[in-house]
């Protein structure tokens, strides 16, 4: 993949603008609208100027989650109430989001998904679910702000195939990616990613041309991401669909309740945290029934890559987890011929439960996989990285590891705490921490920690193996 961040400093066209929303947001409350104009600890701009940022930046390729906001310094954006709704001030926006003065319609559309979900979770989630326990709680704000966003559609037959990946991956990889949506594409099947460059992209890239040549129309291309990750991962232009969670661990529950299946190309710790979330999940007792595809994939130069993730995975939790995922390697065709076939058990699955196409209920989440995890120090110290412990619970743990890795790497909070601390320790058995060294160190080889072309990676982590 091509390294723009280099040149994203030096690219600082602006443009201010007044505009109207493109669909899906009309009206706002009095009081929606000053806490989107307030800087206080209640108000909301600081969150919505960096995600419309990211929006307004849509296409560029960085895993700085600091770089766009540092190229743009005196970009604001209000939501002004009026008489026949509302209107978006911009005020130096990037120029890329503009064509001949007018914004573009796709951006348009993103950035009203960018208010409309920062409105609905500050304002409406925590009355919504005041009368559930905890857990139910989170699944039930899952489902509210999917709903709210118009993303679960009702009397179609499951066919979104979620696709994870890095954002920092090879040409060949990309190319790959591009392949598989392509098969996916032609057998009628939607994508939902994470929303950004690399493996977030090509699929969507791929199954747009079999989308076309197929002459299917209302194709999804749904993103899914979180305001700590969004700067560092900007929507691609493919996305037509875009939901920001609150958090990681809602963003990750959403994957889940809403696909049918899922694909896994090459990636780094993000990628690794996205399989022991949903490993995780379905090593829990209660989803030993449930049907779930999941196939980790890549071309013949990734071959090294899936060894060392299924070595790690069969180390850590053994070959249980490894029943329920499948390694194709090279091979476009089978993987989407695979993925179809997992959907139809899906879909007779759900049938037999009375389970709803759209979100899967049935699915057991438990509160590990669910609660908010804050890595700090102390936290990733904390972890339980053992043999002997009920291996959905290791799972959840494991993944809270990378999931600290990630923040160390690209979320803005994480970074600052690394600069401030130093690097995280993370402690456990040793055969595991060996593992989990050599998984890490192959990362950094292969450039799957830092876009190629930026910046020598520094660890924002420290592996104890004594």
């Amino acid at each position: 993949m091509r390294d723009e961040s280099a040149g994203l400093a030096s690219r600082k066209t602006t443009v201010s603008a007044r505009i109207s929303p493109a669909g899906g947001l009309d009206v706002l409350s009095r009081q929606e609208v000053s806490r989107l104009r307030g800087a206080s600890d209640s108000g909301m701009h600081a969150l919505l100027r960096r995600c419309a940022l990211a929006v307004l930046t849509s296409g560029t390729i960085s895993d700085d989650p600091r770089a766009i906001l540092e190229s743009y310094p005196d970009f604001d954006i209000q939501v002004l109430q009026q008489d026949r709704g509302i209107k978006i001030e911009l005020t130096n926006a990037p120029a890329q989001a503009f064509v001949d003065g007018q914004i573009i319609r796709g951006i348009n559309e993103l950035l009203v998904a960018v208010i409309r979900d920062i409105v609905y979770v500050a304002t409406q989630m925590a009355l919504l679910c005041a009368d559930l326990d905890p857990s139910e709680a989170m699944t039930q704000s899952v489902f509210e702000i999917l709903r709210n966003a118009r993303i679960l559609k009702p009397h179609i037959d499951p066919n979104l195939v979620v696709c994870w990946g890095g954002h920092s991956i090879s040409r060949g990889e990309y190319d790959y990616t591009k392949a598989v949506g392509y098969q996916l594409g032609l057998r009628g099947l939607d994508i939902c990613t994470g929303c950004g460059p690399g493996a977030m992209k090509g699929p969507m890239k791929g199954a747009t041309i079999a989308h076309a040549k197929q002459r299917r129309r209302n194709n999804r291309y749904i993103g899914i991401t979180e305001p700590g990750i969004i700067a560092a991962e900007s929507p691609n232009p493919i996305v037509n669909q875009l939901v920001i969670m609150p958090d990681i661990e809602k963003r990750l529950e959403a994957f889940v309740r809403m696909g049918h299946g899922i694909i896994v190309f090459p990636g780094g710790v993000g990628t690794a945290e996205e399989i022991l979330y949903l490993l995780g999940i379905l090593l829990h007792p209660d989803n030993a029934a449930i049907p779930f595809p999941l196939i980790l994939t890549g071309p013949a130069e990734s071959a090294a890559y899936f060894e060392q993730i299924d070595h790690f995975l069969r180390l850590a939790l053994g070959d249980t987890a490894a029943q329920r995922y499948r390694v194709i390697v090279d091979d476009p065709s089978a993987v989407a011929r695979a993925m179809a076939k997992g959907i139809d058990k899906v879909r007779n699955n759900r049938l037999d439960t009375k389970d709803a196409f759209f979100f899967n209920w049935a699915l057991h989440v438990s509160p590990e996989f669910q609660l908010p995890f804050h890595p700090t120090h102390e936290a990733m110290r904390a972890l339980q990285l053992h043999h002997g412990r009920p291996l959905h619970e290791l799972a959840a743990d494991l993944r809270r590891a990378f999931s600290g890795i990630v923040a160390g790497n690209v979320k803005e909070e994480g970074v600052r705490a690394i600069e401030q601390d130093g690097p995280f320790d993370i402690d456990g058995d040793r055969d595991i921490m060996q593992a989990l060294d050599k998984l890490l160190q192959g990362f950094v080889v292969q450039h799957r920690m830092k876009l190629p072309g930026g910046t020598e990676y520094v660890p924002c982590y420290r592996i104890v193996t004594a």
